[in-house]
């Protein structure tokens, strides 16, 4: 896992330079990039991932060459919701203004979290919670119900050479494999209308939904599976600024 902090440059997230050389988002290709803080980063060097993420690849090109380098990994970012942190937390002061909190976040545009298929908010957790005594799933058995889940897209996806879990699936894959019934499409619909989302996070809510709908052990897509795959969009919802 490749874990970052602050990048200042194009070059250094995808790499390039005289003799073009692989970025981070290529060291991180078949793994996984963390951007911690990720408002912290340039919107300039933010964007510049928005092709990778959807070709799986980046292309250097230069007056004599070019050069293609594989980058098929997982992007996992964290944020915070005011350069406070405290925003919308009913147990802290708030900080910042709606400028500035608003200035903070425009770091991140909207054609990059349509390209993020999970946004959830996490709220401050309360003492006595994290005090419980009580036994929450084990890793053991959360890898197990995993493991289960990739052996089923395992199969799915046999007989292609291109395509071996959901995250890979294209239009015409998504549409066979992520068939709804008719609650479901209108589940789905509402939030399309009330969310006003795109067409890509149309296609990340099926991808999403038929991972759940695995994790189940379910062999179709159903309404529950929609509706949770929904939940998971938080940055998409209106009002989340509070």
């Amino acid at each position: 896992m490749r874990t970052l902090e602050i990048i200042f440059s194009n070059v250094a997230l995808v790499g390039g330079g005289s003799y073009p050389q692989p970025g981070e988002i290529s060291m991180a290709h078949n793994g996984v990039l963390f951007l911690d803080e990720l408002p912290e980063f340039k919107r300039e060097v933010l964007e510049v991932m928005r092709q990778p993420l959807e070709d799986r690849e980046v292309t250097i090109s230069r007056a004599k060459f070019t050069v293609t380098y594989p980058s098929s990994f997982m992007l996992v970012a964290s944020m915070n919701p005011s350069p406070s942190g405290f925003f919308n937390d009913p147990g802290s002061p708030n900080t910042s203004s709606p400028n500035e909190m608003n200035r903070y976040l425009s770091k991140i545009s909207g054609p990059l979290l349509d390209r993020i298929d999970i946004h959830i908010e996490v709220t401050p957790v309360p003492f006595d919670k994290l005090s419980d005594d009580r036994k929450a799933e084990s890793s053991a058995e959360i890898r197990q119900r995993v493991t289960k889940a990739r052996e089923i897209q395992t199969v799915r996806f046999q007989d292609n050479e291109k395509v071996n879990y959901n995250a890979q699936m294209n239009t015409k894959q998504i549409r066979e494999f992520c068939a709804l019934d008719e609650n479901s499409k209108q589940l789905l619909k509402n939030a399309m209308e009330r969310l006003n989302l795109s067409a890509r996070a149309y296609d990340r809510i099926l991808k999403v939904s038929r991972t759940i709908a695995d994790l189940d052990d379910s062999p179709s897509v159903v309404s529950n599976h929609i509706a949770e795959a929904i939940q998971y969009r938080s940055l998409d919802r209106d009002g989340w600024l509070g």
